[in-house]
């Protein structure tokens, strides 16, 4: 009897995409529409598509796709590796396993209450990347809900599901993203975060429909955890908490669990107020990785080589992501992603407004292979759909609307997003396992969205 095959890591899987990428750009007509620079946004000018010079891409761009894409997403990548570190030394005082076990306990005392943990923090990530944009974060939290989700009795999907799905479902059912809503809805020239009572609605029912789908599938696996999706693959992530070698929640622990609750709202209130990113994220979780050291009284060697280890374990990380980056390279010097653009507003324009509002949101939904960047695909997609939007008679807010759910949905399994393809190889799960867990979900909030996109048409106007 032979053995089934493996499927292939995640990086085979990028690099065979990567050649499927150069395929396309000898066999898509290449084309660029007019670019113009707006407040820094570098955005297409409507009706300006033409055709240029093919640029075919051959073994030369498969062998640099991989720098350029490590370049581009350096901030990313960097961030990675230094979050990885400090969250190191966070855990070896110690102090969110023994938070952790507490949460155990208290489940097990409380056992009805133990079952709204998942949807509840997948609620958190998903208001998190409805209002704030929170993403490339989510690769800082994974090292807490995975540990969490194994703690609780489940697998390492419920782990990673919690902070993708939930900022997946966020981002969908975006209500005041900046990166997403903000820059879409400016280059609409509509009125920044107007229609925020629908996208409520909105982002209400995807995430109660996420919230349902982890639940259930927490439950089975909770009944039979055989039903695991990961089931004998022998899977370890993040860290088995067994209660006898579990330590003890001191005054110290307290301290550094409160130190990185306000670390968290800091955060927060960081991203809305001053406009954080990448460089204050990271020097903030620095802060609390020495910080935590501090109150813990660990010598600065062992410090250090907790920080190393961390980084050293975000290794496979840091390589999804740059070569993810590096497939968008690929297409975007190959000149073929604006003539996919061209074509599918011309294939919008020949139907009817409910099919053309339908055509767009699964347009977007396609475009997150080539562009998984929220803001990306807003300032090249924009510019097209908002005046086509005009023509259709179907409203500017519709054409924003379906870009929002678009984008957010298939980001959650797309293989191109740096994002998710890291933290799976965090959990270190399959991309076939993911994939095979996630596409079902994915499909059912599709649909519902395409059904949320009609209400607007036909009911009222914004």
């Amino acid at each position: 009897m032979s053995l089934p095959r493996k499927f292939p890591d995640t990086i085979a899987i990028i690099l065979g995409i990567s050649i499927v990428f150069i395929l396309l750009t000898w066999i898509i007509p290449a084309g660029q529409f007019d670019r113009e620079t707006i407040d820094g946004t570098d955005m297409i000018v409507a009706g300006s598509y033409e055709r240029v010079e093919a640029n075919p891409q051959g073994v030369g761009a498969f062998l640099t796709a991989p720098i350029k894409g490590f370049i581009s997403a350096a901030f990313v990548i960097g961030f990675v590796f230094l979050v990885g570190g400090a969250f190191s030394v966070l855990n070896a005082t110690g102090a969110i396993n023994a938070g952790l076990f507490s949460i155990i306990k208290f489940a097990e005392r409380n056992p009805k209450y133990k079952r709204l943990i998942v949807p509840f923090l997948t609620a958190l990530f998903s208001l998190a990347g409805a209002t704030f944009g929170m993403s490339e974060e989510i690769l800082v939290f994974v090292l807490i809900t995975i540990p969490l989700a194994n703690a609780l009795g489940y697998d390492a999907i419920i782990g990673a599901a919690i902070p993708v799905i939930g900022t997946g479902v966020g981002f969908a059912g975006a209500i005041t993203n900046p990166f997403t809503i903000g820059i879409a809805q400016s280059i609409a020239q509509v009125p920044v975060f107007g229609g925020i009572e629908y996208r409520l609605v909105v982002w209400i029912i995807l995430t109660l429909i996420a919230g349902i789908a982890l639940f259930r599938y927490a439950l089975k696996i909770e009944k039979d955890p055989g039903k695991s999706i990961l089931s004998g693959l022998n899977i370890k992530s993040g860290e088995e908490l067994a209660v006898g070698d579990m330590p003890e929640l001191n005054l110290r622990r307290k301290m550094i669990l409160l130190t990185l609750l306000f670390a968290l709202v800091l955060l927060i209130y960081g991203v809305n107020e001053f406009g954080w990113y990448i460089n204050e994220i990271a020097a903030l979780f620095i802060g609390l990785g020495m910080l935590s050291a501090v109150i813990y009284r660990m010598s600065a060697t062992k410090a250090i080589e907790a920080f190393v280890e961390g980084a050293q374990g975000m290794m496979k990380a840091a390589l999804v992501i740059g070569l993810a980056k590096g497939l968008l390279i690929i297409a975007e010097e190959g000149l073929i992603i604006d003539t996919i653009l061209n074509s599918v507003a011309q294939l919008a324009g020949d139907t009817p407004k409910y099919i053309s509002a339908e055509l767009m949101f699964l347009f977007q939904c396609c475009l997150n292979f080539f562009i998984p960047s929220g803001s990306g695909q807003a300032a090249l997609t924009m510019p097209i759909m908002a005046p086509l939007s005009d023509v259709l008679g179907i409203g500017r807010e519709i054409a924003v609307l379906a870009f929002q759910m678009g984008d957010g949905l298939t980001n959650m399994i797309v293989p191109t997003s740096g994002v998710t393809m890291g933290v799976l190889s965090i959990a270190n799960i399959p991309y076939d396992k993911w994939l095979k867990w996630a596409f079902p979900k994915v499909l059912i909030l599709i649909l519902v969205s395409m059904l949320l996109l009609l209400p607007p048409l036909y009911l009222f106007e914004w």
